[in-house]
């Protein structure tokens, strides 16, 4: 099982930028995928979780800026990231387990040690 997280770069505030998670050894269609991202100085913190079932949970402060996808033939994650700011620079990565009821189990949507397989991070700065 792999995953391998991509998209990152440099974006202006206000701008958009688009993750990708392919995955191998698994179909993403099958599995909890979420995304988690880490600041600089700060605990690394769910940002979205998509369930096998189709539900997909954000965490509240990207709730109307980001969208998670799938892309099932493509067995890949996406992240949509749109009216990006400041606050959102970090390492941002994928992260996959078995468990279908780990989405939106607790309030933070998604905890990291439930996931059990990790891409690398990719590293997003939002900055003018």
């Amino acid at each position: 099982v792999q995953l391998q997280a991509s998209g990152g770069g440099s974006v202006q505030p206000g701008g958009s930028l688009r993750l990708s998670c392919a995955a191998s050894g698994f179909s993403v269609g099958r599995f909890s995928i979420a995304w988690f991202r880490q600041a600089p100085g700060k605990q690394r913190e769910a940002v979205s979780c998509f369930s096998p079932f189709g539900t997909i949970y954000y965490a509240e402060t990207m709730k109307g800026r980001f969208t998670m996808s799938k892309d099932i033939y493509g067995n890949t994650a996406y992240l949509e990231m749109n009216n990006v700011k400041a606050e959102d620079t970090g390492v941002y990565y994928c992260a996959a387990t078995g468990r279908t009821d780990r989405c939106g189990a607790t309030p933070t949507v998604a905890v990291e040690d439930d996931f059990d397989y990790w891409g690398q991070g990719t590293l997003v700065t939002v900055s003018s």
